[in-house]
Order: C-alpha cells, then sequence, then structure tokens
C-alpha cells in the first residue's frame, strides 16, 4: 500500500514534500519561543499561535504538488524528524501521530472541499484544520485542559491556523507568477 501511495509523486515532488517539512520544524524552533514572549502572560500555550506560521508548510505540500496525501506525507515527515532529533519532549513517539494527524486534517478538508490546495479558501481552511487539530490532540492528550480551556485554545488555534493557511496561499501563488511550480 505505501508504495502505490508514495508512486502518486514524482521524485521532484517528494523532494519538495521533504524539504517543506524540514523548514517547518526549522521555523518551530524559532517561532514558539518568540510566541511565549507574548502567550506565555496570557496562559496561551505558544504552540497554538506559533502553529499558524509551521503549519503552513503542510498546507505548501498540498498546494505545490496539488496531490491528494502531501499534506499526510508531509506531517509525517515532520514527526519522524521532530523524533529523530529529539524535539518530541514529552510525546516521544507520538509526535509522529499528532503531526501524521495535522496533515490528514489538511488532506480531509482539501478533499471535503473537493480542491487540492488550488485557491485561497481552501488553504485557510486546511491550515485552520491542522492547526485546531494538533493544538486539541497536544492540549488534551498531553496537558490534560478541561473542555472549556479546549474550546478557548482550540479558537485561538483556529484563528492562528487560518492566518497560515493564507499564508500559504500567498506564498503558492507567487511561486506559480515566478514559474517555479505549476
Amino acid at each position: 500500500m505505501m508504495k502505490s501511495f508514495t508512486n502518486r509523486f514524482s521524485l521532484f515532488q517528494i523532494l519538495l514534500i521533504a524539504l517543506l517539512a524540514a523548514m517547518g520544524i526549522a521555523v518551530k524552533s524559532a517561532a514558539v519561543p518568540l510566541t511565549h514572549i507574548i502567550t506565555g502572560p496570557l496562559y496561551i500555550p505558544g504552540g497554538t499561535v506559533a502553529g499558524g506560521i509551521y503549519m503552513l508548510f503542510p498546507v505548501l505540500a498540498a498546494s505545490l504538488t496539488g496531490k491528494r496525501g502531501a499534506a499526510l506525507l508531509c506531517g509525517f515527515c515532520q514527526g519522524i524528524l521532530v523524533f529523530a532529533i529529539g524535539m518530541s519532549g514529552s510525546h516521544g513517539i507520538l509526535s509522529i501521530v499528532s503531526y501524521s494527524l495535522t496533515g490528514l486534517a489538511i488532506d480531509l478538508v482539501m478533499l471535503v472541499l473537493r480542491h487540492r490546495g488550488c485557491c485561497l479558501l481552501c488553504c485557510f481552511f486546511g491550515g485552520m484544520a491542522a492547526n485546531v487539530t494538533g493544538t486539541l490532540i497536544v492540549s488534551a492528550v498531553f496537558f490534560g485542559m478541561p473542555p472549556l480551556g479546549l474550546a478557548l485554545i482550540a479558537s485561538a488555534g483556529a484563528l492562528s491556523g487560518s492566518a497560515g493557511g493564507a499564508l500559504a496561499w500567498m506564498v503558492t501563488k507567487q511561486l506559480r507568477k515566478l514559474g517555479v511550480v505549476k
């Protein structure tokens, strides 16, 4: 099954997805501490706000390849990277699951909308779904937040994630204009 899944992608697309995954993890390591400066005093987890910044990379994977499963593959690569380089913290091997689920959320949104990262709408909602998914997984499973706290954190995650999705669309548009991708 894995062979048929990866056969959907050209070598260029697989390399692009891997590069986007690595860029997302690199950006995350810089973005989270910076957002903690703002979110810490407000008792908002920094990853909730920073998520919009680094969730744009799996949205970009879907948008730049135009293929179903690209965001899932990007999220899976991010999870492997985070685990392999020791950034998983207390999440351990479950990082692979949580990152994969954020990518899956993007792909599901695009499937429901019948889009493939082709417009602002699907990128906006893809980023929103990814960040809300990641925020809820981490907040509920690892931090054991109560329902009201989850609702508030999910709202912040939706706002940040949708902004990241919109940014991913703007990047895609510029790359298409420059002829870097179709």
